[in-house]
């Protein structure tokens, strides 16, 4: 499993922004599926984007045109551009990644490797 380390999160008022990123390590060879998660007080996690090793990306309806997910492959990192956040966007953000993949996912089964997760609060 490959490691993973998530940093960035904070808290923003309606309308901010907010760059999350994940510095991954230990990979026993390429390519990875790599995805942000999400999971609020209470609530399941789910997914909010996910990237291939050839840059297609995926994004759930309730972020779409307001996150974007990238990688820099030469770096081993994962980023979350977020931008016009909205207190429903509060949560703990979780980078994750997978080896074994076929197409692009947000459901958390498809993935085996988790960061810790950092926080992210977006206050009215």
């Amino acid at each position: 499993q490959v490691q993973l380390v998530e940093s960035g999160g904070g808290s923003v008022q309606t309308g901010g922004s907010l760059k999350l990123s994940c510095a991954a390590s230990g990979y026993r060879s390429r390519p990875y599926l790599m995805g942000w998660f999400r999971q609020g007080l209470g609530k399941e996690r789910e997914g909010v984007a996910s990237i291939d090793p050839y840059g297609s990306t995926l994004y759930a309806n309730s972020v779409k045109g307001r996150f974007t997910i990238s990688q820099d492959n030469a770096k081993n990192s994962l980023y979350l551009q977020m931008t016009g956040l909205k207190p429903e966007d509060t949560a703990m953000y979780y980078c994750a990644a997978t080896h074994s993949w076929r197409f692009l996912a947000l459901s958390a089964s498809r993935y085996d490797s988790w960061g810790q997760g950092t926080q992210v609060t977006v206050s009215s």
